[in-house]
């Protein structure tokens, strides 16, 4: 994956780090999809990068990204200029989004086998959102599907997704 030069509709790919980090690695590793990568986002214009929070879903800036070790799914998904712009489009419109936790806990319930609709509507509902779920919502929305292998739309984890750029895209 590209370290530099990102573009609008780019997926970035970073680690956080203290406690919430370490949490969200041991939570990938459980389910099956360990990686260094713990946090996601989708740059769009002017700089910045939509990412959710656990505030909300909030506009970042790209320049901490490049200073911070962050990579960037540059090159790695082929995109028309019409589908970064429908990407972008889709990432704003989610800012203000609300985060929750408990998405950890249903996604991790989810692939130990508990199927209940309760819990894949929870999973699938667009009104809140972790970082990784984001990612796939605004790429779904704009016609890219990042994964191909059956999943429910948002059953995703940030080592999800940098497991299928290094892996497929």
């Amino acid at each position: 994956m590209a370290r530099l030069d990102p573009q609008p509709g780019d997926i970035v790919l970073s680690r956080i780090s203290g406690a919430t980090g370490f949490l969200i690695a041991l939570g990938q590793l459980l389910v099956g999809d360990a990686s260094r990568y713990t946090h996601a986002g989708v740059v769009v214009e002017d700089g910045n990068v939509v990412e959710a929070e656990p505030g909300g879903a909030r506009l970042g800036s790209v320049q901490y990204y490049l200073e911070n070790k962050a990579v960037f799914a540059t090159g790695r998904i082929p995109l028309t200029e019409e589908q970064r712009q429908k990407i972008v489009d889709e990432a704003t419109s989610l800012v203000g989004t609300p985060y929750s936790f408990v998405e950890y806990l249903a996604i991790g319930l989810h692939r130990f086998g508990l199927r209940l609709g309760c819990i894949d509507r929870y999973i699938t509902d667009s009104g809140h959102m972790i970082c990784s779920q984001l990612v796939d919502e605004v790429y779904r929305r704009a016609g890219v599907h990042l994964f191909n292998d059956g999943r429910l739309p948002q059953d995703v984890t940030p080592g999800d997704i940098a497991n299928v750029l290094i892996e497929e895209w």
